[in-house]
Protein backbone atom coordinates (compact mmCIF):
# COMPACT_ATOMS: atom_id res chain seq x y z
CA UNK A 1 0.00 0.00 0.00
CA UNK A 2 1.33 3.64 -1.05
CA UNK A 3 1.29 5.39 2.62
CA UNK A 4 2.40 8.70 2.46
CA UNK A 5 6.04 8.96 3.05
CA UNK A 6 5.87 11.09 5.98
CA UNK A 7 3.83 8.82 7.73
CA UNK A 8 6.44 6.20 7.96
CA UNK A 9 8.70 7.49 9.70
CA UNK A 10 6.90 9.37 12.08
CA UNK A 11 5.99 8.42 15.44
CA UNK A 12 2.60 8.93 17.11
CA UNK A 13 1.43 10.73 20.23
CA UNK A 14 3.10 9.24 23.25
CA UNK A 15 0.74 9.63 26.04
CA UNK A 16 2.11 9.71 29.74
CA UNK A 17 1.85 6.20 31.26
CA UNK A 18 -1.55 5.11 32.51
CA UNK A 19 -2.32 4.51 36.23
CA UNK A 20 -3.49 1.07 35.89
CA UNK A 21 -0.28 0.01 33.90
CA UNK A 22 2.02 1.40 36.26
CA UNK A 23 0.20 -0.68 39.10
CA UNK A 24 0.40 -3.88 37.34
CA UNK A 25 4.12 -3.02 36.75
CA UNK A 26 5.63 -1.96 39.76
CA UNK A 27 2.80 -3.92 41.66
CA UNK A 28 1.86 -0.45 43.66
CA UNK A 29 -1.44 0.18 45.04
CA UNK A 30 -1.64 3.56 44.65
CA UNK A 31 -0.48 5.79 41.72
CA UNK A 32 -0.44 9.82 41.72
CA UNK A 33 -0.73 10.84 37.93
CA UNK A 34 1.23 14.44 37.38
CA UNK A 35 2.18 13.49 33.50
CA UNK A 36 -0.57 15.17 31.52
CA UNK A 37 -1.66 18.51 33.04
CA UNK A 38 -4.90 16.82 33.79
CA UNK A 39 -7.11 19.31 36.66
CA UNK A 40 -6.23 17.39 39.84
CA UNK A 41 -9.71 18.37 41.20
CA UNK A 42 -11.41 16.65 38.85
CA UNK A 43 -14.73 19.33 37.22
CA UNK A 44 -17.48 20.97 38.36
CA UNK A 45 -20.36 19.69 40.15
CA UNK A 46 -22.16 21.05 37.52
CA UNK A 47 -21.22 19.83 34.88
CA UNK A 48 -21.88 15.90 36.42
CA UNK A 49 -25.32 16.78 37.65
CA UNK A 50 -26.14 17.94 34.21
CA UNK A 51 -24.47 14.18 32.93
CA UNK A 52 -27.23 12.35 35.70
CA UNK A 53 -30.15 14.73 34.72
CA UNK A 54 -29.87 14.61 30.99
CA UNK A 55 -31.32 11.33 28.82
CA UNK A 56 -28.77 11.32 26.03
CA UNK A 57 -29.75 8.51 23.39
CA UNK A 58 -26.53 6.32 22.02
CA UNK A 59 -27.97 5.43 18.73
CA UNK A 60 -28.74 9.05 18.24
CA UNK A 61 -25.64 11.20 16.64
CA UNK A 62 -24.62 14.08 18.70
CA UNK A 63 -25.90 17.78 17.89
CA UNK A 64 -23.76 19.13 14.82
CA UNK A 65 -24.07 22.17 15.58
CA UNK A 66 -23.76 22.37 19.62
CA UNK A 67 -26.13 24.26 19.85
CA UNK A 68 -26.59 24.36 23.75
CA UNK A 69 -22.74 24.74 24.00
CA UNK A 70 -22.49 27.23 21.59
CA UNK A 71 -25.37 29.15 22.63
CA UNK A 72 -23.78 29.39 25.93
CA UNK A 73 -20.45 29.54 25.41
CA UNK A 74 -20.94 32.68 23.18
CA UNK A 75 -22.95 34.16 25.79
CA UNK A 76 -20.02 33.78 28.18
CA UNK A 77 -17.82 34.59 26.19
CA UNK A 78 -19.47 37.61 24.59
CA UNK A 79 -19.13 36.84 20.92
CA UNK A 80 -21.39 35.92 18.05
CA UNK A 81 -22.43 32.21 17.52
CA UNK A 82 -20.58 32.11 14.42
CA UNK A 83 -17.35 33.24 15.81
CA UNK A 84 -16.91 30.04 17.18
CA UNK A 85 -15.77 26.53 15.85
CA UNK A 86 -16.14 23.69 17.77
CA UNK A 87 -13.26 20.37 17.73
CA UNK A 88 -13.07 16.75 19.95
CA UNK A 89 -10.20 18.83 22.03
CA UNK A 90 -8.49 21.75 20.57
CA UNK A 91 -6.20 19.32 19.12
CA UNK A 92 -8.71 18.38 16.51
CA UNK A 93 -8.45 22.33 15.84
CA UNK A 94 -5.07 22.37 15.15
CA UNK A 95 -5.80 19.14 12.65
CA UNK A 96 -8.46 21.20 11.01
CA UNK A 97 -6.62 23.88 10.62
CA UNK A 98 -3.68 22.05 9.10
CA UNK A 99 -5.89 20.38 6.87
CA UNK A 100 -6.96 23.52 5.55
CA UNK A 101 -4.16 25.46 5.09
CA UNK A 102 -0.85 23.11 4.82
CA UNK A 103 0.17 21.17 1.85
CA UNK A 104 3.50 20.63 0.33
CA UNK A 105 3.99 24.03 -0.76
CA UNK A 106 3.26 25.95 1.79
CA UNK A 107 5.44 26.78 5.15
CA UNK A 108 4.10 26.70 8.72
CA UNK A 109 6.26 28.75 11.37
CA UNK A 110 6.66 27.65 15.24
CA UNK A 111 8.66 27.71 17.97
CA UNK A 112 11.47 24.53 18.48
CA UNK A 113 9.97 23.73 21.77
CA UNK A 114 6.24 23.85 21.82
CA UNK A 115 3.41 21.63 21.31
CA UNK A 116 4.27 18.63 19.61
CA UNK A 117 1.20 18.22 17.36
CA UNK A 118 1.74 21.37 15.60
CA UNK A 119 4.54 19.83 13.85
CA UNK A 120 2.97 16.59 13.74
CA UNK A 121 -0.02 17.94 11.54
CA UNK A 122 2.73 20.03 9.45
CA UNK A 123 4.56 16.48 8.87
CA UNK A 124 1.55 14.69 7.80
CA UNK A 125 0.32 17.33 5.44
CA UNK A 126 3.98 17.81 3.77
CA UNK A 127 4.19 21.08 4.28
CA UNK A 128 7.42 22.77 4.89
CA UNK A 129 8.41 23.58 8.61
CA UNK A 130 10.33 26.39 9.97
CA UNK A 131 11.35 26.03 13.86
CA UNK A 132 12.33 29.45 15.74
CA UNK A 133 14.41 28.57 18.82
CA UNK A 134 13.07 29.98 21.84
CA UNK A 135 14.95 32.23 24.15
CA UNK A 136 15.20 31.59 27.76
CA UNK A 137 11.82 29.26 27.32
CA UNK A 138 9.81 31.75 25.17
CA UNK A 139 8.67 32.59 21.77
CA UNK A 140 11.01 34.52 19.94
CA UNK A 141 8.78 36.14 17.82
CA UNK A 142 11.42 38.48 16.55
CA UNK A 143 13.01 35.19 14.58
CA UNK A 144 9.38 34.05 13.74
CA UNK A 145 9.03 37.00 11.45
CA UNK A 146 12.09 37.19 9.72
CA UNK A 147 11.35 33.30 9.14
CA UNK A 148 7.98 34.30 7.11
CA UNK A 149 8.53 33.92 3.11
CA UNK A 150 6.21 34.04 0.36
CA UNK A 151 4.82 30.23 0.93
CA UNK A 152 4.07 30.94 5.17
CA UNK A 153 0.81 30.22 5.26
CA UNK A 154 0.57 29.08 9.53
CA UNK A 155 2.22 30.84 12.07
CA UNK A 156 1.74 28.78 15.38
CA UNK A 157 2.15 30.99 19.05
CA UNK A 158 1.56 28.67 22.29
CA UNK A 159 0.96 31.48 25.15
CA UNK A 160 0.98 29.91 27.75
CA UNK A 161 3.82 27.75 26.10
CA UNK A 162 3.58 24.01 26.51
CA UNK A 163 6.15 22.44 27.97
CA UNK A 164 8.18 25.39 29.36
CA UNK A 165 4.74 27.22 30.56
CA UNK A 166 6.46 30.56 29.65
CA UNK A 167 3.93 33.37 28.15
CA UNK A 168 3.56 36.11 25.65
CA UNK A 169 3.00 39.49 26.72
CA UNK A 170 0.35 41.80 25.69
CA UNK A 171 3.04 44.05 24.21
CA UNK A 172 4.89 41.71 22.25
CA UNK A 173 1.85 40.16 20.74
CA UNK A 174 0.56 43.22 19.49
CA UNK A 175 3.93 44.06 18.21
CA UNK A 176 3.62 40.66 16.24
CA UNK A 177 0.54 40.73 15.02
CA UNK A 178 0.96 44.21 13.18
CA UNK A 179 3.81 43.06 11.55
CA UNK A 180 2.59 39.33 10.01
CA UNK A 181 1.18 39.86 6.34
CA UNK A 182 -2.99 39.71 6.61
CA UNK A 183 -3.01 36.65 4.48
CA UNK A 184 -1.32 34.12 6.94
CA UNK A 185 -3.33 32.64 9.71
CA UNK A 186 -1.56 33.24 13.43
CA UNK A 187 -2.92 30.43 15.64
CA UNK A 188 -2.90 31.55 19.45
CA UNK A 189 -3.52 28.25 21.31
CA UNK A 190 -5.01 29.01 24.91
CA UNK A 191 -4.88 25.81 26.01
CA UNK A 192 -3.73 26.89 29.72
CA UNK A 193 -5.79 30.67 29.83
CA UNK A 194 -7.18 30.41 32.29
CA UNK A 195 -4.57 29.57 34.86
CA UNK A 196 -2.75 32.93 33.73
CA UNK A 197 -2.03 35.53 36.56
CA UNK A 198 0.47 37.63 34.82
CA UNK A 199 -0.61 41.42 34.83
CA UNK A 200 0.62 41.92 31.04
CA UNK A 201 -1.68 38.91 29.74
CA UNK A 202 -3.18 40.04 26.63
CA UNK A 203 -7.15 39.85 26.13
CA UNK A 204 -7.30 37.89 23.16
CA UNK A 205 -10.95 37.88 21.92
CA UNK A 206 -10.61 41.69 21.73
CA UNK A 207 -7.59 40.87 19.22
CA UNK A 208 -9.52 38.76 17.17
CA UNK A 209 -11.63 41.67 16.06
CA UNK A 210 -8.83 43.49 15.33
CA UNK A 211 -6.95 40.90 13.59
CA UNK A 212 -8.83 39.14 10.92
CA UNK A 213 -6.12 36.87 10.38
CA UNK A 214 -5.88 35.40 13.91
CA UNK A 215 -7.95 32.65 15.86
CA UNK A 216 -7.87 31.74 19.30
CA UNK A 217 -7.61 28.09 20.66
CA UNK A 218 -8.91 27.12 24.10
CA UNK A 219 -10.05 23.88 25.46
CA UNK A 220 -12.11 22.17 28.50
CA UNK A 221 -9.50 19.85 29.01
CA UNK A 222 -7.49 21.58 31.48
CA UNK A 223 -9.03 23.55 34.11
CA UNK A 224 -12.59 22.44 33.64
CA UNK A 225 -11.53 19.29 34.18
CA UNK A 226 -13.35 17.22 30.79
CA UNK A 227 -10.32 15.86 29.55
CA UNK A 228 -12.03 12.73 28.87
CA UNK A 229 -15.02 14.21 27.01
CA UNK A 230 -12.80 16.54 24.87
CA UNK A 231 -14.10 19.28 24.08
CA UNK A 232 -12.08 22.25 22.42
CA UNK A 233 -12.80 25.76 20.76
CA UNK A 234 -12.11 27.89 18.38
CA UNK A 235 -12.52 31.78 18.55
CA UNK A 236 -12.03 33.81 15.14
CA UNK A 237 -13.36 36.00 12.65
CA UNK A 238 -16.97 34.71 10.89
CA UNK A 239 -14.71 34.38 7.20
CA UNK A 240 -12.01 32.09 9.51
CA UNK A 241 -14.89 29.97 10.95
CA UNK A 242 -16.43 29.77 7.45
CA UNK A 243 -13.54 28.44 5.74
CA UNK A 244 -12.72 26.13 8.30
CA UNK A 245 -15.79 24.55 8.86
CA UNK A 246 -15.84 21.98 5.93
CA UNK A 247 -12.57 20.81 7.06
CA UNK A 248 -14.33 19.77 10.64
CA UNK A 249 -15.49 16.33 11.07
CA UNK A 250 -19.52 16.05 11.28
CA UNK A 251 -20.67 15.08 14.55
CA UNK A 252 -17.35 15.72 15.92
CA UNK A 253 -18.57 16.46 19.66
CA UNK A 254 -20.20 13.87 21.32
CA UNK A 255 -23.26 14.57 23.27
CA UNK A 256 -21.95 14.10 26.98
CA UNK A 257 -18.89 16.65 26.43
CA UNK A 258 -21.62 19.50 24.92
CA UNK A 259 -23.93 19.18 27.67
CA UNK A 260 -21.19 18.87 30.68
CA UNK A 261 -19.08 22.19 29.06
CA UNK A 262 -21.88 23.84 28.83
CA UNK A 263 -23.02 23.30 32.27
CA UNK A 264 -19.27 23.84 33.32
CA UNK A 265 -19.39 27.63 32.09
CA UNK A 266 -21.92 28.21 34.48
CA UNK A 267 -19.63 27.36 37.69
CA UNK A 268 -16.95 29.96 37.14
CA UNK A 269 -16.60 29.77 41.16
CA UNK A 270 -15.09 25.94 40.42
CA UNK A 271 -12.42 27.65 38.13
CA UNK A 272 -11.50 30.86 40.51
CA UNK A 273 -10.85 27.57 43.01
CA UNK A 274 -8.81 25.46 41.15
CA UNK A 275 -6.50 28.66 39.51
CA UNK A 276 -5.91 29.53 43.69
CA UNK A 277 -5.19 26.40 44.30
CA UNK A 278 -2.91 25.89 41.41
CA UNK A 279 -0.32 28.94 42.47
CA UNK A 280 -0.85 27.47 45.97
CA UNK A 281 1.06 24.04 44.36
CA UNK A 282 3.56 26.07 42.09
CA UNK A 283 4.64 28.03 44.99
CA UNK A 284 5.27 24.62 46.87
CA UNK A 285 7.56 23.89 43.26
CA UNK A 286 8.91 27.23 43.65
CA UNK A 287 9.98 26.71 47.11
CA UNK A 288 11.44 23.35 46.60
CA UNK A 289 13.44 24.43 43.19
CA UNK A 290 14.84 27.20 45.90
CA UNK A 291 15.90 24.73 48.13
CA UNK A 292 17.85 22.67 46.20
CA UNK A 293 19.12 24.97 43.87
CA UNK A 294 17.04 23.84 40.77
CA UNK A 295 16.21 25.77 37.72
CA UNK A 296 12.86 25.87 36.33
CA UNK A 297 11.19 28.55 34.26
CA UNK A 298 8.11 30.09 35.96
CA UNK A 299 5.02 28.93 34.95
CA UNK A 300 1.33 30.69 34.14
CA UNK A 301 0.00 26.95 33.82
CA UNK A 302 -1.03 23.93 35.93
CA UNK A 303 2.44 22.54 35.39
CA UNK A 304 6.28 23.45 36.05
CA UNK A 305 9.17 22.40 33.68
CA UNK A 306 12.52 21.40 36.10
CA UNK A 307 15.93 21.25 35.13
CA UNK A 308 17.55 18.53 37.31
CA UNK A 309 21.12 18.53 35.55
CA UNK A 310 20.67 15.08 34.51
CA UNK A 311 19.21 12.50 32.47
CA UNK A 312 15.64 13.30 32.60
CA UNK A 313 14.34 9.55 32.59
CA UNK A 314 16.39 8.54 34.98
CA UNK A 315 14.27 11.07 37.22
CA UNK A 316 11.06 9.90 35.58
CA UNK A 317 11.98 6.55 36.74
CA UNK A 318 12.59 7.03 40.23
CA UNK A 319 9.68 8.47 40.35
CA UNK A 320 7.56 6.28 38.29
CA UNK A 321 9.12 2.99 40.56
CA UNK A 322 7.40 5.02 43.81
CA UNK A 323 4.12 5.74 42.32
CA UNK A 324 4.49 9.23 41.04
CA UNK A 325 3.68 9.27 36.94
CA UNK A 326 5.44 12.36 35.79
CA UNK A 327 6.87 13.80 32.06
CA UNK A 328 10.44 12.91 30.98
CA UNK A 329 11.50 16.28 29.15
CA UNK A 330 13.64 14.26 26.57
CA UNK A 331 11.09 13.92 23.91
CA UNK A 332 9.52 17.27 24.65
CA UNK A 333 13.11 19.07 23.73
CA UNK A 334 14.62 18.93 27.26
CA UNK A 335 16.84 16.31 28.05
CA UNK A 336 17.60 16.99 31.63
CA UNK A 337 14.43 18.31 32.93
CA UNK A 338 10.97 17.21 34.47
CA UNK A 339 7.51 18.27 33.46
CA UNK A 340 5.41 17.43 36.60
CA UNK A 341 1.42 18.70 36.62
CA UNK A 342 0.74 20.90 39.44
CA UNK A 343 -1.37 18.30 41.84
CA UNK A 344 -3.34 18.88 45.19
CA UNK A 345 -1.35 20.07 48.53
CA UNK A 346 -1.10 16.49 49.59
CA UNK A 347 -0.43 15.04 46.11
CA UNK A 348 2.85 17.93 45.43
CA UNK A 349 3.87 17.27 48.94
CA UNK A 350 4.23 13.46 48.53
CA UNK A 351 6.32 13.78 45.15
CA UNK A 352 8.09 16.92 46.85
CA UNK A 353 9.28 14.55 49.33
CA UNK A 354 10.31 11.66 47.35
CA UNK A 355 12.16 14.10 44.97
CA UNK A 356 14.19 15.48 47.63
CA UNK A 357 15.41 11.73 48.57
CA UNK A 358 16.29 11.27 45.16
CA UNK A 359 18.61 14.05 45.40
CA UNK A 360 20.02 12.91 48.37
CA UNK A 361 20.55 9.78 46.63
CA UNK A 362 22.25 11.51 43.47
CA UNK A 363 24.99 14.13 44.83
Amino acid sequence: MRFKEQLLSLTPYQPGKSIESVKREYNLEQIVKLASNENPFGCSEKAIAALQENQVSLAIYPDGYATLLREKLAAFLNVCENELIFGNGSDNLIQMISRALLHPNASTIMADHTFSQYKHNAVIEGAIIKEVPTINGEHDLDGMLAAIDEKTNVIWVCSPNNPTGTYVSEQKLINFLDQVPEHILVVLDEAYYEYVVAEDYYESISLTRKYKNLIVLRTFSKIYGLAALRVGYGIASPEIIKALEPAREPFNNNSFGQLAAAAAIADQKFVEICKDKNRQGLAQFYDFCAEHGLQYFPSQTNFILIDFKMDANQVFQYLLERGFIVRSGKPLGFPTSVRITVGSFEQNEGLIKVLGEFLKENK
